[in-house]
């Protein structure tokens, strides 16, 4: 008799819809900061502080920008979107608090009007008040980091893929400060941690088990899941099992991802993960699922990791490199 034990963690939010910026190069433009507030200011409320939020108008971006403003924080009136986009103004609105911000978008391509943007804001708000979120593209994310490093920008990484062991290097070599992670949700964040202590502490558990990863995204996200790789990594642990990062099947079709479980008015933007364990001769099976639908938790996620980052910033010290368990661990996700 086959015995099956499901976990399953259901949310409502999207993964990284990755909007393409390819790796900015530096800007110009002179805009300040809409308080004109000068000089540092270490205030406890995090007043002074401005997010640059790159990657708008692309979902994931947006709804990070519109939970900055849920969450108190306020918008720097300018950020970098993808060379094809022409530059304009758009209005960031939330729907819930009401409050709304302009934000001039400049094309990642125009290096001397982003240098000069920066170098405003930066001016106008104290050189540690000014952060950015990035939601861009996989191909863009080493060469974005090491723009912020650069330019003094500490920054949240919300965008997953690129090479990601060269990105913790590069940002630990120039002791720049930033949080990056694969996941920005408050409860799958914890389901990490959880897993990974699980591992720590009985590895093998699941000896001679054979592991199984399917995830589902909406269409226009490039690469697999970084929660996914993130997770085979404890399982590997707790298993034996040649399971490789190459062997996680990601789902892109739409067709498939309905018969996957993800609901219609899901699909444009949605994160469902299914991990198996099965015993050799396929009597028990382990299944632990998280389904997201919607982009929220994310992005409201990705807002405490700003304001957790902005925390670490006011106590001064070397720059360092933070992921969301550290966010979580610290007790700001809300």
């Amino acid at each position: 008799m086959k015995t099956f034990v499901a976990l399953v963690a259901a949310a409502s939010a999207l993964e990284a819809g990755a909007f393409i910026a390819p790796a900015f190069s530096p800007a110009r433009s002179g805009h300040p900061c809409a308080s004109g507030a000068t000089g540092l200011r270490m205030s406890a409320d995090l007043s002074d502080v401005r997010v640059m939020v790159n990657g708008m108008p692309g979902p994931m971006a947006t709804e990070a920008a519109e939970a900055c403003l849920r969450k108190g924080l306020d918008l720097a009136p300018v950020a970098m979107t993808g060379p094809e986009i022409t530059p304009c103004t758009i209005t960031v609105a939330d729907s819930v608090t009401g409050k709304s911000a302009n934000v001039r978008l400049i094309p990642a391509n125009q290096d001397e009007e982003i240098n000069s943007a920066v170098e405003g804001l930066k001016e106008a708000c104290g050189p540690d008040n000014l952060l950015a979120i990035d939601f861009t593209h996989p191909s863009a994310v080493n060469g974005n980091a090491r723009f912020y490093a650069k330019m003094g920008i500490p920054f949240v990484m919300g965008t997953t893929g690129g090479d990601r062991d060269q990105l913790i290097k590069d940002m630990e070599e120039a002791k720049h400060s930033a949080v990056i992670a694969p996941n920005m949700a408050k409860q799958i964040v914890a389901l990490q941690a959880g897993l990974e202590d699980l591992a720590m502490k009985f590895p093998g558990a699941f000896a001679g088990y054979k592991i199984n990863v399917r995830e589902s995204h909406q269409k226009t996200k490039a690469d697999t899941s970084g929660t996914a790789k993130a997770v085979v990594a404890s399982l590997k642990n707790l298993s034996d099992d040649d399971f490789e990062v190459k062997d996680i099947e990601k789902i892109r079709d739409n067709e498939e991802s309905m018969a996957f479980g993800v609901p219609e008015e899901g699909l444009n933007g949605h994160a469902f993960h299914t991990y198996t364990f099965t015993s050799p001769d396929g009597s028990v099976e382990f299944q632990l699922k998280h389904n997201v639908v919607g982009r929220t938790v994310y992005a409201e996620g990705t807002a405490d990791g700003v304001k957790f980052l902005a925390g670490k910033l006011r106590k001064g010290g070397e720059g360092k490199v933070y992921n969301m368990i550290d966010v979580l661990q610290a007790g700001v996700m809300e």
